[in-house]
């Protein structure tokens, strides 16, 4: 794996880990009682997003680590993901000698 591989790949796993630890613990201005004219009731009330982003680099950093290591032992490649044979080189038909 490359380095720009590896910084995709941990990318990817922040976001998809963001995106999950977000709406964990909101408190939305209808739950609380008191909305601000002109938003709505399931605007978050405090978003905590700096707390939310450090439980987020911590999560993915260890799903990072794991997905790292399976990719770099060999363990699963992209072959043994190829469900269609895509990836198989075309069998070249022998032809009689002569």
């Amino acid at each position: 794996m490359t380095i720009t591989a590896a910084a995709v790949l941990y990318a990817v796993c922040w976001w998809m880990t963001f995106l999950v630890v977000l709406p964990l613990r909101l408190e939305t201005q209808g739950d609380r009682g008191e909305i601000v004219p002109g938003t709505h009731a399931s605007a978050p009330e405090n978003a905590n997003i700096g707390r939310k982003a450090k439980v987020t680099t911590l999560w993915a950093t260890g799903i990072w680590v794991v997905l790292a290591g399976i990719i770099l032992s060999g363990w699963i490649g992209v072959r043994d993901i190829d469900w269609f044979g895509i990836m198989d080189p075309p069998r070249a038909e022998l032809a009689p000698a002569g």
